[in-house]
């Protein structure tokens, strides 16, 4: 089907009606004023996001710069806990505490009898440090139960005494 001009004229003619007949500035403004709330409302919300965002940033570089800190710290640690315990290092720190080497050990078998020939420590302190009664007392004190154990070629039925504990 073809339109013709009258069809058109008619349906033109039934809009223009709806239409108002002059200039209207009521209808834009409520739009205007939709716009400008949208706009302003963007604005806000990027400055707010910007915000946020910069103290995010601030936080992380703030937790990075600890977690370096603390990770100098903890190898620092550890360069101490290795340095204090080399060999050299545990030896002369109980040297400081009055600490001497052990002489031979002496074991107990499961069934009581002694193996080895229990020693005392024969080494004095070092001249550093000036040994006290107490630390004599202590000294001497582990070392006698051992020396009243009998010889391993001796054999006992009763097993020898043990200090407890161990």
């Amino acid at each position: 089907m073809t339109r013709t001009a009258e069809q058109t004229k008619g349906r033109a003619g039934r809009l223009t009606r709806l239409m108002p007949a002059g200039p209207s500035t009521a209808a834009r403004t409520p739009f205007v004023l939709l716009v400008v709330l949208l706009l302003a409302g963007g604005l806000i919300s990027l400055l707010l996001l910007n915000s946020a965002l910069n103290e995010g940033s601030f936080k992380l570089s703030k937790l990075k710069r600890e977690t370096t800190e603390l990770t100098d710290e903890q190898q620092a640690l550890q360069r101490d806990v290795d340095s204090y315990s080399q060999p050299d290092a545990l030896e002369r720190r109980a040297r400081q505490l009055g600490m001497v080497p052990g002489g031979n050990p002496a074991f107990l078998n499961p069934d009581g009898t002694v193996r080895g020939v229990p020693e005392r420590a024969t080494a004095g302190p070092s001249p550093a440090v000036a040994p006290t009664p107490e630390a004599d007392a202590a000294t001497t004190a582990p070392a006698e139960p051992s020396a009243a154990a009998p010889s391993p070629t001796a054999t006992s039925t009763t097993p020898p005494p043990t200090s407890p504990g161990r």
